[in-house]
């Protein structure tokens, strides 16, 4: 008989498995100088009351969340159809690993009314703290924050604004954990098209106060929700409406879920085929108008935030996992973080990632800017995608592993690109938003406030590309509308790099004023060169190897082991 071999039959120090130790297990508040630094800006007097609160959740969602996660993923949500009498009960069974981190999590929730009235009364910003806790959460698991925060803020605002007054109590009391509480969902797409409202086809029809709705959702995110803005047809309009769970009689509402969707990533969040037939509904607009879809698209664009929040906690996951793993693998005598085209790689890594930074949070917490949605998720969603995919490249052939855990991330990451719309889609939007609202102006004076605040130094070259983009929006309103249409991505990525370089060179300002030193001046330097700059004829390969020369301080400030 042969013998099993526990032990690799080689036990030098490149088989210490005790090395690979990546994110898992580590605690995401005290390993991100950057997320302190933010939070040092934001929360003013507040953050010495704040940052028990932050270390705690950094323990948490880089400890039981992070672990419930792939638990999660590996045994995703399934469908009760029907009970022992064969009555439908559409019933969506969560898997205890999912549970146990919602429960963890509501216990510990920073967007919870109870927590921001202790944050505003001991000085620090609730949203602040509100952004804090999605991005740490979103680098557990994405799937977890949509299905703790799809639609809740929408739910809540338009229910206020119009529905029935029990109908508000009872919304109320669904939503007395907050907005993040995994009881909202929203279901607009249609077999016939997600984006395409005039291909709409489910429809509701008066019943006193109230609706009856019927019809089809053919992709509905947090299925297991109680409470759903549907849009359908009413009259000759488009408007959305409330449906809840449950009729105002405790009966079981004309709500059937025909299945789960078998999906690619995000599997923490249940994602159905939705029927509606004769459901007790209430419209969510004004008497006679579709006023109500005008704020529900107000709102969705705060859901685009959310994901670009979603889009740069994947990307933060695949940096942190990249050091870990670069740090301890060693190829050809020593460690690949050592190695210059490996040290290139992460150096790009960590100047996108603190950009896509930059550009939630101002999202999150400046200036409430019309173009902003749209523009920052244009950029972080896809920085997800290539973010994760360069985190399996980095990890080579254990990345490809599902046993490793940049696997998920990018078949997680991959949906952000298409929740709340699409690139296209995003672009459409930024094209009505300049010509209906003209929204750049407000725009470029963000940009030219946030230079303002530029550190010592030579910052023409992002001031430059301020007037530059100036007069590109300016030759781009006087094209053909098919070439105008056209045009509007390349014109988006330029209002996106200059965006993110300009905020960047604020933050250099701030951290510099406040005494942290001076590495984000080297962060913004190296983000605009790599986006701004005209490299001629050589492709820049004659300029300073400042990514190289400077790599140590640009990873220590990246991720603190």
């Amino acid at each position: 008989m042969g013998r099993y071999l526990i032990e690799p039959f080689d036990r030098s120090d490149r088989y210490a498995t005790e090395r690979y130790q990546g994110a898992a297990g580590r605690n995401w508040w005290r390993c991100d100088p950057s997320l302190r630094l933010l939070m040092r800006r934001h929360l003013g007097d507040g953050y010495t009351w704040a940052e028990p609160h932050l270390d705690r959740l950094g323990g948490l969602t880089g400890g039981l969340i992070a672990a419930c996660a792939e638990q999660t993923d590996a045994n995703p949500p399934r469908l009760e159809k029907y009970d022992k009498w064969g009555r439908d009960v559409s019933q969506v069974v969560m898997p205890p690993s999912f549970h146990t981190a919602r429960q963890a999590l509501m216990a510990d929730n920073f967007t919870s009314p109870a927590f921001a009235e202790q944050a505003r009364a001991h000085g620090a910003d609730p949203s602040a703290l509100s952004a804090a806790w999605t991005y740490l959460l979103d680098q557990a698991d994405i799937g977890m924050g949509c299905a703790l925060g799809t639609g809740g803020d929408m739910v809540v605002s338009l229910t206020e604004r119009y529905a029935p007054d029990d109908v508000k109590e009872r919304v109320r009391e669904i939503f007395a954990d907050g907005d993040y509480s995994g009881e909202a969902a929203q279901m607009l797409t249609e077999r016939t098209g997600g984006s395409d409202l005039a291909a709409l086809e489910a429809s509701a029809v008066p019943d006193g106060d109230s609706w009856l709705l019927t019809g089809f959702k053919w992709f509905a995110s947090n299925a297991n929700g109680s409470a759903f803005v549907v849009l359908a047809r009413h009259e000759d309009s488009v408007a959305p409406f409330l449906v809840l769970w449950e009729r105002r009689d405790g009966s079981r509402n004309g709500v059937r879920i025909r299945r789960l969707k078998d999906k690619l990533g995000t599997r923490s969040v249940a994602s159905a085929e939705v029927e509606f037939a004769d459901a007790e509904a209430f419209l969510l607009a004004g008497p006679g108008s579709g006023s109500g879809l005008g704020a529900m698209m107000k709102l969705t664009n705060s859901a685009r935030l959310g994901v670009a929040m979603m889009g740069l906690g994947v990307a933060r996951r695949a940096l942190v996992e990249s050091l870990c793993y670069a740090r301890a693998r060693e190829a050809f005598g020593r460690p690949l973080a050592y190695q210059p085209l490996m040290r290139r790689k992460l150096a790009e890594l960590i100047v996108e990632v603190e950009a896509a930074q930059a550009l939630v949070f101002d999202g999150h917490l400046g200036p409430r800017l019309r173009l902003a949605p749209a523009l920052v998720k244009l950029r972080t969603a896809r920085l997800g995608v290539t973010a994760a995919s360069d985190a399996i490249e980095v990890h080579g052939g254990n990345g490809y592993i599902e046993q490793w855990p940049v696997a998920r991330l990018l078949r997680d990451a991959q949906v952000n690109p298409i929740w709340e719309g699409g690139d296209n889609i995003l672009c459409l939007d930024v094209r009505r938003a300049m010509l209906r609202e003209n929204a750049h102006e407000p725009f470029l004076a963000r940009l030219e406030a946030a230079l303002s605040q530029a550190p010592a130094g030579d910052w023409s070259l992002v001031r430059g590309r301020v007037d530059d983009l100036r007069k590109a929006i300016t030759a781009w309103s006087s094209l053909d509308p098919a070439v105008a249409e056209a045009r509007l991505y390349p014109l988006a990525q330029f209002m996106a790099d200059v965006y993110a370089a300009a905020l960047l060179v604020e933050q250099a300002g701030w951290e510099e004023r406040a005494g942290h030193g001076s590495r984000k001046v080297l962060v913004a330097r190296l983000y605009a060169d790599a986006h701004l700059a005209d490299h001629g004829p050589l492709r820049g390969l004659d300029r300073p190897a400042e990514d190289l020369d400077h790599f140590d301080d640009l990873a220590r400030g990246a991720l603190d082991l």
